[in-house]
């Protein structure tokens, strides 16, 4: 039964690093966002001053571009992260299958233990029972 055991832990430390691999990628997918949302909010920023102040005016083209650009690539980084992060969350489904697995043959070989020594039992049992029982003759 110890391999099993030994199948379980690495197991379970397989599944933690993949925990791990997804927090880091959350948090990078987050990050993404919250850099997107900035983009967004300097844009906007930008839009109501150049209402105000017509030199600014003439900036706002140039700048509305740029900002497509950074606003495309940010939104690019936040689809690779979150198909990353997917390919993680499946991983650590197919962990949990394997660990489950692992642990369902453990108790099915702890159980079948427990079935051999209660049967050795009951024939040393039976055994002492018929020594009584030819004894008594």
């Amino acid at each position: 039964m110890r391999w099993a055991d030994q199948l379980i832990k690495l197991s379970n430390f397989e599944l933690e690093m993949l925990q791990t691999r997804l927090a880091e990628v959350v948090g990078r997918r987050e990050a993404a966002q919250v850099k997107l949302a900035v983009l967004v909010a300097q844009g906007e920023a930008e839009i109501a001053l150049a209402r105000t102040d017509p030199e600014m005016a003439w900036n706002v083209g140039a700048f509305t571009e740029a900002l497509k650009l950074k606003k495309r690539a940010a939104q690019t980084d936040i689809d690779t992260v979150a198909a990353e992060e997917e390919g993680v969350r499946d991983a650590i489904s197919e962990a949990f299958e394997s660990l489950k697995k692992y642990e369902q043959v453990a108790e099915n070989a702890r159980l079948a233990d427990v079935r051999k020594e209660a049967r050795i039992e009951t024939a040393a049992y039976d055994e002492m029972g018929l020594r009584g029982a030819v004894g008594r003759r």
